[in-house]
Formats: C-alpha cells, sequence, structure tokens
C-alpha cells in the first residue's frame, strides 16, 4: 500500500465519519439514532464521532507515517466501536429501527462493517510503520 493509498484511506475514513454522521443523524435533527442508542450514540458520542472519527483521522493523513502509535490508538477505537456495535446488535431489533426511520435503520446496519473495514485498514498501516523503522 502506498503513502499516497494511506493518506486517501484517512481522508476517506474521516469524510465518511464526518459527512456520515451529518448525512444519518440528518444535521442532528433525526432523534431516532441517539434514542436508540443512547451510549455510543448520543448526540455528544455523534459529535465526538466526527472529531476523532472524522478530523483527527483528516488531520494526521499527511503525516501519518510520523504518528504511528495514534494510527494504533485509531485501530483500538474502530475496535471499540465494533465490540459495541456487536454488543448492540446481538440486544436489539434492527427492525425496531427501520420501522422508526429507514435512514436510522441504514445506519445501524452498516456501521460496524464501517468500523470493522477501517479497524483492518488502520491495523495494517501500523503494522506497515512498525515494520518499516
Amino acid at each position: 500500500m502506498t503513502k499516497s493509498t494511506i493518506t486517501n484511506g484517512l481522508i476517506l475514513s474521516g469524510i465518511i465519519n464526518t459527512i456520515g454522521i451529518l448525512f444519518f443523524t440528518k444535521g442532528f435533527t433525526n432523534d431516532v439514532i441517539p434514542e436508540t442508542d443512547t451510549v455510543v450514540m448520543s448526540y455528544f458520542g455523534l459529535i465526538m464521532i466526527m472529531v476523532w472519527g472524522g478530523l483527527a483521522f483528516i488531520a494526521v493523513a499527511k503525516i501519518f507515517d510520523k504518528v504511528k502509535w495514534l494510527i494504533a490508538v485509531f485501530a483500538l477505537e474502530k475496535l471499540c466501536y465494533v465490540i459495541a456495535y456487536g454488543y448492540w446488535f446481538s440486544n436489539n431489533s434492527l427492525q425496531e429501527v427501520y420501522d422508526r426511520d429507514i435512514i436510522a435503520g441504514v445506519f445501524y446496519s452498516i456501521y460496524g462493517l464501517n468500523d470493522f473495514i477501517f479497524m483492518i485498514f488502520f491495523g495494517y498501516v501500523f503494522i506497515k510503520l512498525m515494520k518499516s523503522k
């Protein structure tokens, strides 16, 4: 994976998390997402996803090779969201979310997969950086 590909992956992840939150919450006017998971997806949690899962990824996109341990933190952060998603998914009804709001249903259908994909990406980048010491 080239440096350019990694930079673009970081930017893409940041855009997905920032624009995605704005889209799926309908500009923070859709209460279904935070009401469905009042801890992880609270309005504060959603804003922090935009900050740490969006802006932070973009901020280090061109200097990722200088902050390899931060890339490991990004992978760990994604792991936490994957675990949270698995827990939520095993204890809740996705159909009930769709019944309340289709866009929120789509959000809860895909956010775990999105975080899993980027967890693998960040983990790969971290391992690559550690090998290139």
